[in-house]
């Protein structure tokens, strides 16, 4: 009896620790974004930094979750449970990936002004995808299904934002405000935080599943896989 309450009392720290983990990134994106804003770049080295705890502690997590189902072979609900944090943990690992890559960017952006729409813009896709991922913490967190179900949906507003924000920026450059080298790193931006909503909906996915048993149509995050690249060289630096 008392292993199995040692047992429930690891799924609820593991629980509780992925809400921590999670929670960091939903903090650090608005961080990032007036990092960006400000071109604070004392802030900025303190994000890029702390991304190697946020490392660590994701790799810790992962690997209680894989004691757990060595030690204890769960079942049913409880393995999907564990199951789900698994992938969970790899999303919200890169989505705080993503939040630093912006602080990078803020690096290279640092002495060139932001055309006041294009500022505007950039606040409105942080406020997006801080949104976004705030609602995949709490559906995990409330094992809420309906709402899990629901962030694919809030991600277009995002996604449309995004779409708007690369046109303002072809718009700028060619009225001669915004020089090539900014508005690529800008275009870089806008995908940060495109992928940053895209994380958030396969962790929604993965909580619908623990929830429901059901797996979710995987062909937004294939899509996904397939998209993401890594910065070209120079722009991770």
């Amino acid at each position: 009896m008392e292993s199995r309450r040692s047992y429930h009392q690891e799924l609820d720290d593991i629980r509780a620790d992925m809400v921590k983990l999670a929670a960091t990134v939903v903090e650090n994106i608005p961080r990032g974004t007036q990092v960006l804003l400000d071109g604070d770049l004392e802030a900025a080295d303190y994000l890029i930094l702390s991304d190697d705890e946020m490392n660590d502690r994701s790799v810790a997590l992962e690997e209680r979750c894989y004691a757990v189902i060595a030690l204890q072979q769960p079942m049913a609900g409880d393995l999907r449970r564990l199951m789900a944090a698994v992938r969970m943990i790899g999303e919200i690992e890169r989505s705080n990936d993503l939040v630093v890559n912006i602080c990078k960017a803020a690096r290279r952006l640092y002495g060139h002004p932001l055309d006041p729409k294009l500022r505007g813009m950039v606040a409105k896709m942080s406020d997006l995808a801080h949104q976004l991922f705030r609602f995949a913490v709490d559906a995990y967190d409330e094992a809420d299904g309906g709402l899990a179900a629901a962030l694919d949906d809030m991600d277009d507003n995002l996604d449309t934002v995004h779409g708007e924000f690369i046109a303002a920026i072809f718009d700028c450059h060619k009225a001669g405000s915004l020089e090539l080298e900014q508005a690529v790193q800008l275009a870089l931006v806008a995908r940060f935080y495109e992928r940053i909503g895209d994380h958030a909906v396969n962790i929604g996915e993965r909580v619908h599943y623990m929830v429901t048993g059901l797996l979710e149509d995987r062909e937004s995050e294939d899509r996904q896989r397939q998209a993401e690249i890594e910065p070209p060289p120079g722009a991770g630096n």
